[in-house]
């Protein structure tokens, strides 16, 4: 058990540190949300009917949609992207998909490669790219899922103009609540771009080894 701790306790840590966030999001969303309702004079919502509204899920999945689209974004962008000195980088002259045996697939493969980095033809090309894929349609899920619940809790705002489903695709209020979003996570990434060629954080792997050059983007120096 210690074994396995240690070994994935980067996920475990993470993973706990969401849910812990997610329940705080749902006590203070909660409260926030009853004290709105009060100042308008509608009934309050408990716990219960809270964690099942449309208030709730909006402010969950907007977050998550946003996330989902930074990875996608960073491991697709990445492949032919460079910032020359970031750990985040490619070295210069290294971008594009690379050959198969740097990649280590097809006749490159060892015994121990995943079965279709080895097999060749379309499931091979499907591998390679399956990250990017994954992250891709995690976020169209989650954007669809801030889409139908943004557009079930604005209905149910006794303030807020009715619309139908697609008209609140183009809404002010659903775009607002996705480029809120979005511009951080863009910022997030540049920021870890740039200050990553000339800061170091000692043990890290998103980090290059302290003493290595700036002008380096691997842990050669």
């Amino acid at each position: 058990m210690r074994r396995f701790l240690r070994e994935h306790s980067l996920t475990l840590v993470f993973g706990g540190l969401f849910l812990a966030a997610l329940v705080g999001q749902f006590f203070a969303g909660h409260a926030d949300y009853n004290e709105r309702q009060a100042a308008l004079g509608q009934p309050e919502l408990a716990l219960g009917s809270y964690l099942f509204s449309a208030d709730f899920l909006v402010d969950v999945v907007e977050n998550w949609q946003s996330e989902y689209l930074q990875f996608f974004l960073y491991v697709t962008a990445t492949v032919w992207l460079i910032q020359k000195g970031s750990p985040e980088s490619k070295p210069v002259g290294k971008a594009g998909h690379e050959s198969d045996e740097e990649q280590q697939v097809g006749q490159y493969a060892s015994e121990s490669s995943p079965k279709w980095a080895r097999t060749g033809g379309w499931r091979t090309a499907v591998f390679s790219k399956s990250l990017g894929l994954a992250m891709l349609v995690l976020f169209l899920f989650s954007w669809t899922m801030q889409w139908i619940a943004g557009w079930y809790a604005n209905n149910s705002d006794p303030l807020a103009e009715k619309m139908g489903l697609v008209d609140y695709f183009f809404s002010a209020d659903f775009w607002n609540r996705s480029l809120q979003n979005w511009q951080s996570e863009f910022l997030a990434i540049a920021s870890m771009a740039i200050l990553s060629v000339y800061l170091r954080q000692r043990g890290s792997p998103e980090s290059k080894p302290v003493g290595a050059a700036h002008s380096t983007s691997d842990e050669s120096g």
